[in-house]
């Protein structure tokens, strides 16, 4: 159906004022949560990759996020990239192991002493891939819990290059966490992950909805309900004098005790100490009169 005259909006649409809207976090206030967030990562990977070296926890450092193009992520060379991504997340994420590495981690698991053969070759044979996977499932949970991501990290795809990976252009923007990975005297290794600038609020978590301020309640007032009826046992303690067990076990009807009572009697609620008084009578009943409140 063609309209005989334009379309008018009923009323002016809402103009948003640009003082009443949050500013997305830049990378200065980013690259510090994820610092933090990769030390954290560096104490829980020592153990959670104990299995690659044998069941013996490794010492893991990790540098200061630095800024890097993706098509400068992986070195030139044997190497095996990851893209990694959580269920419920869905940011994406990057994975970086030198091949000679994976070599050397494999030869272990065979029963050798950890070397990679020389000259490498131009790709990592199937075994190796598995060896690529299982560090890859080491490091997810750890991520996961690090970044505090809904849901399990699982590998998307694996490629030997970032242009065969075709996660992300090679113009992207990443920050980048390097851990050095090293198991006694044996030489170290290299991990490295990668994140999209452009993800990287989402991943830290610096964009999620802040929990809601707690306010301080005012402190109730006993004058009012249902405080104001409830019932207190409160208690004078006269003496409280200390008897050896063989006094009280001889103790027989007619005998006189010294009670020394205290000139300041306390008063208590419970364990509570309410205040102090001194004992005195009222009509014929023994009554005590405050003379400090507690």
């Amino acid at each position: 159906m063609k309209p005989e005259r334009p379309l008018v909006a009923e009323r002016p649409l809402a103009r948003h004022s640009a003082a009443l809207l949050r500013p997305a976090p830049d990378a200065a206030e980013l690259l510090p949560i994820l610092a933090r967030a990769g030390e954290q990562l560096a104490r829980k990977l020592r153990l959670a990759l104990a299995p690659v070296h044998g069941g013996e926890a490794a010492t893991v450092e990790c540098s200061k996020p630095a800024e890097l193009a993706a098509g400068t992520f992986a070195p030139p060379g044997l190497v095996a990239i990851s893209l990694l991504g959580a269920i419920a997340d869905g940011q994406p994420m990057l994975s970086m192991v030198e091949g000679e590495t994976v070599l050397r981690l494999l030869d272990r698991a065979f029963g050798g002493p950890g070397e990679a053969p020389s000259p490498l070759p131009r790709e990592l044979p199937l075994s190796a891939e598995l060896m690529v996977q299982r560090i890859d499932m080491l490091v997810g949970p750890a991520l996961a819990a690090v970044l505090c991501l809904e849901g399990p990290i699982r590998v998307l795809r694996r490629a030997a290059t970032m242009a065969d990976l075709a996660a992300v252009p090679e113009n992207t923007a990443l920050a980048v966490l390097t851990f050095s990975i090293r198991e006694g005297a044996r030489p170290a290794w290299t991990l490295r992950l990668g994140f999209p600038m452009n993800a990287l609020a989402d991943l830290t978590g610096a964009t999620r909805s802040a929990a809601k301020p707690v306010h301080a309640a005012a402190p109730a007032s006993p004058l009012d309900p249902p405080f104001a009826e409830m019932p207190l046992c409160v208690r004078a303690v006269l003496v409280d004098i200390p008897l050896p067990l063989a006094t009280l076990s001889a103790l027989e009807v007619g005998q006189v005790l010294a009670v020394p009572v205290a000139r300041s009697v306390p008063l208590r609620i419970g364990e509570a100490l309410v205040g102090h008084g001194s004992v005195g009578a009222v009509d014929d009943r023994v009554a005590l009169q405050l003379t400090q409140l507690a």
